[in-house]
């Protein structure tokens, strides 16, 4: 119902726009091509494209459109509404931006009918990938063309990295290949499996288990495993086993930015290899493909913990949450991973995760806060249950969870420390209570990578995550067609109070750039830190035509996007110097 259509005939609508001249040289910016230049691809440059990647380019259709005048149709309208927090409705679009913060309203399904349907920051035309080929050819079109390009899957991204208006898009989403094998090489010998660039979640922890196998992965079913989150670093409940979803990586198949089809491994292409394992996606090169670690499968217990604030003695409240924090080395420990989130009412652990330990074992970690909740409340629900094995698990207690829907937010975040938790950890509960005093949700994971079992060799993951006890996810969130005025006050609230109420308090680790704040300042040194130099002369190296951007990935702090949604480029600035100084 909601596919793109094919481009064919389509094409003449991006050329009603009077031509003008281009402007891609303005001073001392060099800009990328947009609908209205001269420079802008033709009819036969797009039908040319067409040809050669067999008949997979697309045109992107706006899935709200149908709630707006001149499309509107009430009945398919209601299941867009129904259904638009789903991100199934939105993983098999070509082009529907999932974060309400990134779509800026363009095309809402919960604004008035006769509001107009704006393209907004959605892409102009996207290649439905199936091999090298098709990725070489738009590669080659966009640097040729000077067009911008992105690279998406399902578009689970809350930067705006998997977007962009007057680009074209690598839609990696039908690229689901999977095979186990077992991989031979000097850093790894042992069960391994290839997932190609379209794979999800869901989809490779099947895969996995119809062989015996464990991979790491991250929470939410239908997350792309091969682009941003593996390469932004990729948490996951296995963490503390295992270490993150980066540290698994035995080898990538990816085009770079001269569209050369490289292999990347800890011994050929190293420095790639490096760049891809943590440094962040969108930038490098395209991913056709990654071998990762398995581990064999085993039992694991999960413990839900609730309990809430008694307005009569709100001391009880704030005590249990500082005993749980007390806890988390202990958890994390024994291979453990909690979710615990915090309102100022509320505390929800949903779940805490124990790899290869028993209901037994779950009570004896989790008694010292039991004991304390028996005897001094607040009143508690917990429920701990054994599973046969991790699909079994994820799919009865990780996957039912609330976070899996799409939400409005404004998202941040920061990593706290084992050393806060051991010296500091009244100023932590003050953080919190600060933070969730100003209306921001605090979401607490408890692991501990410092081991990272899964690591062949060191990585380009933000460094401060091997010190990291708890990764803390922020957000603030608005209700479906909300003024944009109050999602501005939500977004201060984000950069202004909560993320520094934790930055105060840990000011050398930084944020998981998956799930940060957009508006994070400093954001070089908050995301990467002091990989940030070495990644950036890897950019250049295999990007040096500047192909690839996407916000907030290294290399971008030389661009912006302006008024009009054109990318442009500053030249003549010494990149180097100022973004070393964030080491």
């Amino acid at each position: 119902m909601f596919s793109s259509a094919i481009l064919i005939g389509a094409l003449t609508l991006c050329f009603t726009l009077v031509q003008q001249s281009a402007a891609q040289l303005v001073g001392n910016l060099a800009c990328k091509c947009i609908p209205g230049d001269e420079c802008w691809p033709t009819v036969q440059d797009w039908v040319e494209l067409n040809a050669t990647i067999r008949g997979r380019l697309v045109t992107p259709s706006q899935l709200a459109a149908v709630c707006h005048n001149p499309n509107y149709d009430e009945a398919t309208c209601n299941y867009v509404q129904k259904y638009w927090n789903q991100p199934e409705l939105h993983d098999d679009s070509s082009s529907s931006v999932m974060a309400a913060a990134v779509a800026n309203l363009s095309c809402d399904p919960f604004t008035v009918r006769e509001l107009p349907c704006e393209p907004g920051n959605t892409v102009t035309y996207s290649v439905n990938a199936s091999d090298a080929s098709d990725i070489a050819s738009a590669i080659s079109f966009a640097r040729e063309k000077d067009i911008r390009l992105v690279i998406r899957n399902t578009g689970h991204d809350y930067l705006g990295r998997s977007t962009g208006k007057w680009a074209l898009s690598v839609w990696t989403h039908h690229m689901k290949s999977i095979e186990y094998i077992w991989y031979s090489s000097k850093f790894y010998n042992g069960p391994a499996i290839r997932l190609g660039a379209g794979v999800q979640v869901e989809e490779a922890y099947v895969a996995a288990r119809a062989h015996g196998f464990i991979v790491v992965g991250g929470d939410c079913a239908t997350v792309g495993v091969v682009g941003g989150y593996i390469q932004g670093g990729g948490h996951s409940a296995l963490s503390s086993k295992y270490g993150l979803a980066a540290d698994q990586a035995v080898e990538w198949e990816v085009v770079d930015g001269t569209g050369r089809l490289l292999k990347a491994t800890p011994s050929q292409n190293a420095d790639m290899y490096w760049a891809l394992s943590g440094g962040g996606g969108g930038t490098y090169g395209i991913v056709l493909s990654v071998v990762l670690k398995l581990h064999p499968d085993m039992p694991v217990t999960g413990a839900q913990l609730r309990f809430n604030l008694d307005r009569g003695r709100p001391e009880a409240f704030h005590s249990a949450v500082s005993k749980y924090h007390e806890l988390v080395p202990k958890i994390t420990a024994a291979g453990g991973m909690g979710i615990a989130e915090l309102t100022n009412d509320t505390f929800l652990l949903t779940p805490l995760t124990l790899p290869n330990l028993s209901r037994t074992d779950a009570w004896e970690i989790l008694a010292p806060l039991v004991e304390q909740l028996e005897h001094q409340g607040p009143a508690y629900s917990l429920n701990v249950s054994e599973h046969p094995n991790w699909l079994d698990y994820w799919q009865k207690l990780i996957k039912p969870n609330p976070t899996q829907l799409v939400q409005n937010a404004q998202y941040g975040g920061w990593m706290v420390p084992r050393s806060v938790l051991e010296h500091n950890p009244e100023e932590l509960t003050s953080a919190i209570q600060e933070i969730t005093d100003a209306g921001c949700v605090f979401v607490g994971l408890a692991l501990n990578v410092s081991r990272a079992e899964g690591r062949l060799t060191e990585n380009s993951v933000l460094p401060a995550w091997r010190e990291t006890a708890l990764n803390v996810i922020l957000s603030t969130q608005w209700p479906e067609g909300a003024d944009p005025q109050r999602a501005q006050e939500l977004a201060h609230i984000m950069t202004q109070i909560c993320v520094p109420a934790l930055s105060r308090l840990a000011p050398q680790t930084g944020a998981y750039m998956s799930e940060a704040d957009p508006n994070q300042p400093g954001w070089q040194k908050a995301f990467y830190g002091t990989n940030y130099g070495r990644l950036l002369d890897i950019k250049r190296k295999y990007d040096p035509d500047h192909v690839f951007y996407a916000p907030l990935a290294v290399g971008s702090d030389t661009q912006f996007v302006d008024d009009s949604g054109r990318l442009c480029r500053q030249l003549h600035r010494n990149a180097t110097s100022s973004s070393r100084s964030c080491d």
